[in-house]
Formats: structure tokens, C-alpha cells, sequence
């Protein structure tokens, strides 16, 4: 599909995405994609490689489709004591990789796990939950429709949206058959992405294109990602979020992805204060002083400037400005400044906190 805020990336954006892939736009779409930067391995794995490459074959690991999941519950707010363990839900990923299901199919699943139901409990709110998240309905402009929802959820017959329906899953299903439940899917997704509103009503053409076919939404993304709405995302940061945060840390310092009780723990102290920065900061240096970080010792750092340098481009995805170097260069050159100070540095600078 093409329209008026995507023709492609243009003649100059083309050129960008064919060359080798710079460490940025590596680390980036990682984060992006897979919600972690690139293992050790999948750094020289995916040198000298190309955009088009690595997006084609990341959206075809179940991985990928697992943080997709990941990020679906989290906008749901079915995490911790509210995160569903059904096997309906946890085969999603394979299912939805292997085109067995579809993101409708998938929608419905969580919309009518017990999770949901727990975490929503009761008419108004699971009513009221279910307009303005799967919809993008303001229920204050649309009590009527509310109430007639209410209705539904306790078994007796009435119209919701236009549909007669007779059952909180009745409600679910009402609400995902609305053409409006796509779109609003479409936006949030692309938001979630691209860090920026979708422009125009292109919304409603993606939402069209993923009905036709409810199996196109990773050709969707990949449109996405090749246009030159992309390409620009990467001239700001956005901060990441905690829990890609938390991730990040253990994927750069470990070499390893957290387990879920590790990253539980992280993300929820995290998200329980108003300034995280503090405390990812405290993070930063427990792992460090951990004794599990592999780094060199100062005496197996033959050349300063380019360990330094290699130090940027892991963990910031760029090389430093003449500055940086000259001040990092400078720290090192006092006897009691570690690696480990170096690296403490880069992980509470702003850029690594964001993508």
C-alpha cells in the first residue's frame, strides 16, 4: 500500500537502506523490534549487512512476536499478578509467526482471557475498558452506548454498537468486529514504533489493508520500517521504556536476557517512581560491581582511544564527538579510573536510556 505520507524513503533514503548497516540504526531496530539491543554474537553476525535484511529477518522470528505480545499486555495492564498464563495466550507468538492466527484472533484471546476479566472487573469497568482501549471510544460522550454494554455483560439482549449481543464475550466480540477497533490498533502500534502520531487518516487505509488480509500486519510493519517516516524517527531519542531499559542492561552487560523474575523486579520498582533516572543509575552500578561483568582490565587495554571509541558504538550506537574523546581519553589516563568508570559513564549518559 502506498499513500501520500509513505512513497518509500525516497532516492537518498534508498542509498541509506541498501548500505551496511550503521551501529545506530543496528541497535535501534533491535530495541525496536525485539525490545533488547543485539547480542555480542548478532553484532558481527549483522555487519556489513543491510536495513532491508535485518527487518525481513527479524519480523520472521517468533521473538519478534513474543515482544509483540509482551507489548500488547503491557498496554492492557496485564502484568505481575494480572499476566495471563493460558495456553490460549502463550501459543500466540508460534501461531501468529506461522500464520495461524491473526491479530484479530489475537486481540479476542486477551480481550477474553481470565486475566482481563480480573484485571477488569465487573461490568462498568470491563464495559468501559473495552470502548476506550480496543475502540478508542471517550465513554463520557457515549454513556448510551456504555450502558447498553452494561446490559450485554449481565446476559441480557440488547444492541451494542450497532449489533445485538447477549454476553460479556459477546461484548469482546462485538467490539473487535468494529472496523474502529483497527484503526485504533493501527495508530497505537505505529506510535509505539515510530514515537510520532500516524499523519493524515492513513490509519483507516492500514486498517482497511489488515482486514483484507489479517494475516498482512508484518508486511505492514515492514512498509513501516522502509519509509522515510522511519528513517527520521532516528534523528531524535525517545527514552526507553523501563522494562526495555532493564532488558538493555543485562543484554550489554551480560550478554544474556533477565528472566522473567529479574525483569519483573527491575520494571516494577522502575515504573513505581515519577523519575526512574536515579534509580537506573543505582542499577547501573550494582551490575558493574556485580563481578559477572566481563570487561578488560586497564593493562589488557593496549589502545585507549579505540577501546573507547568501540565503547560508544556498543552502547550508544556512535562514535564520540573529538570532545568526548578528548575528556574520556583524559579520565583514563588517571591510574584510578576503571573500565568500569568508562562504562558507568556511557550507561547513565541520556542517550542510553533511549533509543
Amino acid at each position: 500500500m502506498t499513500n501520500a505520507w509513505t512513497q518509500g524513503v525516497g532516492e537518498q533514503g534508498e542509498q541509506e537502506l541498501v548500505r551496511p548497516l550503521s551501529t545506530r540504526w543496528l541497535r535501534g531496530i533491535f530495541i525496536d523490534l525485539l525490545a533488547r539491543p543485539p547480542f555480542q554474537r548478532e553484532r558481527e553476525q549483522w555487519a556489513g549487512k543491510t536495513v532491508p535484511e535485518l527487518i525481513d529477518a527479524l519480523l520472521l522470528q517468533t521473538e519478534f512476536w513474543e515482544e509483540w505480545l509482551q507489548a500488547q499486555l503491557y498496554y492492557f495492564l496485564l502484568v505481575d499478578n494480572f499476566r495471563p498464563e493460558s495456553e490460549s495466550i502463550l501459543r500466540l507468538p508460534g501461531e501468529l509467526r506461522e500464520g495461524k492466527s491473526d491479530i484479530p484472533e489475537a486481540l479476542l484471546r486477551i480481550a477474553l482471557c481470565a486475566s482481563f476479566d480480573r484485571r477488569n472487573p465487573g461490568a462498568d469497568t470491563f464495559v468501559t475498558v473495552v470502548m476506550e482501549q480496543f475502540l478508542g471510544i471517550e465513554v463520557q460522550k457515549n454513556t448510551r452506548q456504555l450502558e447498553i454494554g452494561k446490559h450485554v455483560y449481565d446476559g441480557g439482549r440488547g444492541n451494542f454498537l450497532g449489533v445485538m449481543g447477549s454476553s460479556q464475550a459477546d461484548v469482546v466480540r462485538i467490539a473487535i468486529d468494529d472496523e474502529r477497533t483497527m484503526i485504533r490498533f493501527v495508530e497505537r502500534e505505529y506510535e509505539r514504533l515510530m514515537s510520532a502520531p500516524m499523519p493524515g487518516r492513513a490509519a483507516r487505509s492500514f486498517a482497511d489493508e489488515l482486514r483484507q488480509d489479517e494475516r498482512s500486519f508484518a508486511q505492514i510493519l515492514r512498509e513501516w520500517l522502509l519509509s522515510e517516516n522511519y528513517s527520521q524517527s532516528f534523528e531524535t531519542r525517545t527514552e526507553l521504556p523501563n522494562r526495555v531499559f532493564a532488558r538493555s542492561l543485562f543484554v550489554d552487560l551480560f550478554d544474556r536476557l533477565p528472566n522473567t523474575e529479574e525483569v519483573r523486579r527491575l520494571r516494577s520498582a522502575l515504573d513505581g517512581l515519577g523519575d526512574p533516572g536515579p534509580l537506573r543509575s543505582a542499577l547501573v552500578r550494582i551490575m558493574l560491581d556485580s563481578g559477572k561483568v566481563e570487561l578488560p582490565t586497564r593493562e589488557e587495554i593496549e589502545h585507549p582511544r579505540r577501546w573507547i571509541e568501540e565503547s560508544f558504538l556498543r552502547y550508544l550506537g556512535r562514535q564520540p564527538t573529538a570532545e568526548e574523546s578528548a575528556v574520556f581519553r583524559e579520565a583514563f589516563r588517571d591510574p584510578a579510573c576503571r573500565p568500569e568508570t568508562v562504562v558507568y559513564a556511557l550507561l547513565t549518559h541520556p542517550e542510553y536510556a533511549s533509543r
